[in-house]
């Protein structure tokens, strides 16, 4: 019925319609010699393309997270994600009725089963980010996200993968990538998961670089909200958590083994997601410090970081009212807790 580049057209006007800020098409052939995660044919037996796209979180609701005036920001960032997948459910759905076979690919928490340690290695069937930077949706940042053009990191991604043959889009030009290492993305990464090490892979003929994450467990425990407290004391995320944040990886299991228990009986008042690798699967959105400070304009960023890191720390009441306080009365109210409250948090 249509050309490629005709149903291409469609598709990304499609995208863009239902609430995308960014759009790509990558191919078979755009992808060869990337990484597992870029097969096709892991999601699709047959598969020829793949849509990609970033749907923004509300830019409005970052500075006050950060600072830690309103937790709004993860039922935000909650929905943006559900949102983003059931704008891949409506593109597969529009393909699917047009004789092509097409999956969704949801925006998160859908890994690998055939790995050594199965979902716990955290292996995408299909990685959303390296689709989307070979597809321009955006580019690498240091941190391993991909930064759009408009609303830095601060985005969810998804795709859906198909038989229908696409004309694929190019990658966004080296000179586009605001990117200049700034380090605040790591500066703000209280569990220390940006590591030192480099990834370089090669995906259709492109080179792509960013930093290597440390243990998955380091972002688990802390942006899901278990513990979030700065080894100096001062200041934290929005998780009432203050177990010891280990320096190597290793020593996380043990801190999982203590942290993951207390968490499951601390009360969740707020909007949560659910998760399969963590006890009773309920976590939330405590942390995404280094996704959120990321900016297009480097003055937003340095302001986004000194908010988070002059914004104290949070205590949670035993109905689970959370509340910015001072280091100083933060470690009062715990001094002053029974031992069995204490233990929920330290």
């Amino acid at each position: 019925m249509y050309t490629k580049e005709e149903l291409s057209k469609i598709l990304k006007s499609m995208a863009i319609a239902l609430g995308a800020s960014d759009v790509g098409i990558a191919t078979i052939e755009t992808l060869k010699g990337g990484p597992k995660s870029t097969e096709l044919n892991s999601a699709l037996d047959g598969a020829k393309s793949a849509i990609v796209f970033a749907v923004p979180f509300n830019q409005d609701l970052i500075e006050p997270f950060l600072a830690k005036e309103d937790f709004d920001l993860n039922e935000n960032k909650i929905k943006t994600t559900t949102f983003a997948g059931g704008i891949s459910l409506e593109l597969a759905g529009f393909l699917n009725q047009m004789d092509y076979n097409a999956v969704p690919v949801a925006p998160n928490f859908i890994y690998r089963k055939d790995t050594p340690n199965g979902i716990r290695d955290r292996k995408p069937i299909v990685s959303h980010k390296y689709l989307a930077a070979r597809a321009g949706v955006g580019f690498f940042g240091h941190s391993g996200h991909i930064l759009t053009k408009d609303n830095g990191s601060a985005i969810a991604l998804s795709s859906v993968v198909t038989d229908a043959e696409l004309k694929a889009t190019e990658p966004i030009s080296k000179s586009e990538n605001y990117c200049d290492e700034c380090m605040l993305c790591k500066a703000g990464c209280i569990p220390g998961y940006i590591s030192k090490a480099k990834t370089k892979v090669k995906i259709g003929g492109f080179d792509f670089e960013y930093q290597n994450p440390k243990s998955h467990w380091r972002c688990i425990l802390v942006c899901g909200g278990a513990t979030g407290l700065h080894p100096s004391k001062k200041y934290s995320t929005w998780s009432p958590g203050r177990f010891d944040i280990p320096q190597e990886d290793i020593e996380f299991e043990a801190l999982r083994e203590k942290a993951m228990p207390a968490y499951v009986k601390r009360p969740k008042k707020d909007p949560v997601f659910y998760h399969p690798g963590v006890p009773e699967h309920k976590m939330q959105y405590t942390c995404s410090t280094c996704q959120l400070i990321c900016h297009p304009d480097k003055s937003v960023r340095k302001h986004r970081y000194k908010l988070f890191k002059n914004s104290e720390v949070i205590f949670e009441d035993k109905l689970g009212n959370r509340k910015r306080v001072s280091p100083d009365e933060a470690e009062e109210i715990i001094k002053n807790m029974s031992e069995t409250q204490k233990k929920l948090y330290t």
